[in-house]
């Protein structure tokens, strides 16, 4: 296990979003998606290499990879350090993430 640890920006995140969800449809829908979005995040913990690399490739940071929240159109984005993950952001899918993750090392 590699303990998260969440950079400002990601925490920041999961708070935006989970507002955005509020706004959107209640607190039902707030409190799933941010139970949802910490229980992945825990699942990346016991398992690292659950998220996928393909977007860190494409934006061009070695390492970086991407685990979805279940049933909501976002997904951390980490890199595995050697002790630790080092949870760089929480991003809506639509959100212009090679802009957004281009200075994330």
């Amino acid at each position: 296990m590699k303990p998260a640890r969440t950079r400002p920006l990601a925490e920041g995140d999961l708070v935006e979003r989970t507002r955005h969800y509020l706004d959107a449809g209640g607190t039902e829908l707030a409190a799933r998606f941010f139970e949802t979005a910490v229980s992945v995040l825990r699942s990346a913990e016991e398992m690292p290499g659950i998220g996928s690399p393909v977007l860190g490739e494409i934006v061009g940071i070695p390492g970086l990879r991407r685990v979805g929240v279940d049933g909501f159109p976002c997904g951390w984005f980490y890199l595995e350090r050697s002790d630790h993950l080092d949870v760089v952001r929480l991003l809506a899918d639509r959100q212009d993430l090679e802009l957004i993750l281009g200075d994330t090392t």
